[in-house]
C-alpha cells in the first residue's frame, strides 16, 4: 500500500476542499465528484458520509473499493477501507470537532449514522 506525503497530508488537513469520486459499476468509469469532509489522524485520511450508509458515493466507494479524490492541489487515485473501530472513529469524531467544531453542519458528523460510513481514503 502506498502512504501520503507529509506535504500532502497537510496540503489535506489544511483544505476544505475534498472531493471524491468512487468508480461506477464498471470499475472503469469514475463517478461525479463529491465534496465531503475530510480530517487527518496518525498519518491517515478519513471520511465520512453525511447522509451514512445510504449515502451513493459511500455505497460505491464500498462495491468498487477505489476511485479518485482532489483536495488541497492533491489528486490521486485512492483505495477505499471502511472502519469499523470505535476507538478509532473516536479519534475522527475529535478530529471532526478540531477542524469543522464551528460549522452547524458539525453535530450530525459525529453521530452513529455517520460514523458507521467512516472510510479510510488511502493512495493506490
Amino acid at each position: 500500500m502506498t502512504t501520503w506525503t507529509t506535504d500532502e497530508l497537510q496540503a489535506i488537513a489544511a483544505t476544505d476542499d475534498f472531493h471524491i469520486a468512487p468508480f461506477r459499476a464498471d470499475g472503469i468509469t469514475l463517478g461525479t465528484p463529491t465534496w465531503i469532509w475530510s480530517v487527518v489522524v496518525d498519518g491517515h485520511v478519513y471520511v465520512r458520509a453525511y447522509n451514512g450508509t445510504a449515502s451513493r458515493w459511500y455505497q460505491s466507494a464500498r462495491a468498487q473499493g477505489a476511485g479518485r479524490m482532489t483536495a488541497g492541489g492533491v489528486e490521486k487515485d485512492v483505495v477505499f477501507t471502511p472502519v469499523a473501530d470505535d476507538l478509532l472513529n473516536d479519534s475522527v469524531d475529535g478530529a471532526y470537532e478540531a477542524k469543522y467544531g464551528t460549522s452547524p453542519y458539525f453535530p450530525p458528523m459525529v453521530t452513529a449514522k455517520t460514523r458507521a460510513a467512516t472510510v479510510r481514503v488511502d493512495p493506490r
